[in-house]
């Protein structure tokens, strides 16, 4: 027992000596980013590094909130990216019951063209969902068209499909010989059963949302309906770059992500095993 320990020890010894140096070299851009937010434009490009911060990050935030109204960005994509997740769950969890749950006609080709749309780079679909969206639907810079149109996520389908899946038929037997309704079932028997697989996929969705740039940018142009990312970008001139007010936003977008994963990291690893694992 006493050899079998310490080999454990040695293995994580050896397994953190390996991976510290990596998570150094990980974060050493997001600390970086982080000094520069806090530095005017001419310290960032001084031949000097400077791995402290400095005294100049209210005076970035300010600026970019003159530039940019960052607040009214930042509000923005708050509540695009939370009404995005719980619609997005709520009809990826739907789709995945149906299709790990229900046999009906063409279901396998219901499946190979959600796995054909994964397949395909966004590129490929992204103009013609703008002409449809802004010149027939004429959505554009609404919320409706930020939110709608990439709702429904392929990934996430076969991942809430995959988690039901893994349930056992029995259990959704028993309640349907009690007489419970299909709708109770899934609600409340389901969703509790896949609660990982939910959290995980909640990260997944919002962080995507969260940091979308190329849609935004294509829909929402017009000033006072911008996303975060959006209005960072606006900072970038053809004879001018803000870079400290880039830094400070770019700090204020990535800082909320790092404090949620490092918050539901556990349920995210938990997520992700439980719907990988058949």
């Amino acid at each position: 027992m006493k050899s079998k320990s310490a080999a454990r020890l040695t293995q994580s010894i050896a397994l953190h000596l390996f991976l510290t140096p990596l998570a150094i070299v990980w974060l050493f851009p997001l600390w970086m980013m982080a000094v520069f937010s806090t530095m005017p434009d001419n310290g960032i490009f001084s031949p000097n590094i400077e791995l402290l911060p400095s005294t100049r990050f209210l005076d970035n935030i300010a600026n970019l909130q003159r530039d940019t109204d960052f607040i009214q960005a930042m509000m923005i994509s708050i509540s695009v990216a939370l009404t995005y997740t719980l619609l997005s769950v709520a009809l990826t969890s739907m789709a995945g019951w149906a299709l790990a749950r229900y046999q009906f006609f063409g279901k396998g080709a219901v499946l190979a063209i959600i796995l054909g749309t994964i397949t395909l780079p966004y590129a490929v679909v992204v103009i013609p969902q703008f002409i449809m969206v802004a010149r027939d639907f004429k959505l554009a810079n609404t919320w409706i068209a930020l939110i709608v149109p990439p709702l429904f996520n392929s990934l996430g389908v076969l991942f809430m499909r995959q988690s039901f899946s893994m349930m056992p038929h029995e259990l959704f037997d028993a309640a349907r010989v009690e007489g419970v309704k299909e709708w109770r079932i899934f609600l409340f028997v389901a969703l509790p059963l896949a609660r990982p697989t939910l959290a995980a996929l909640s990260i997944i969705l919002f962080l995507a949302s969260w940091n979308n740039y190329l849609w935004p940018l294509l829909i929402n142009s017009k000033p006072g309906a911008m996303t975060a990312p959006v209005a960072l970008g606006t900072l970038i001139g053809l004879t001018k770059v803000s870079w400290g007010g880039i830094m400070a936003g770019a700090v204020m977008l990535t800082a909320p992500m790092l404090v949620v994963f490092v918050l539901l990291q556990r349920h995210f690893i938990a997520g992700i095993a439980a719907g990988a694992i058949k």
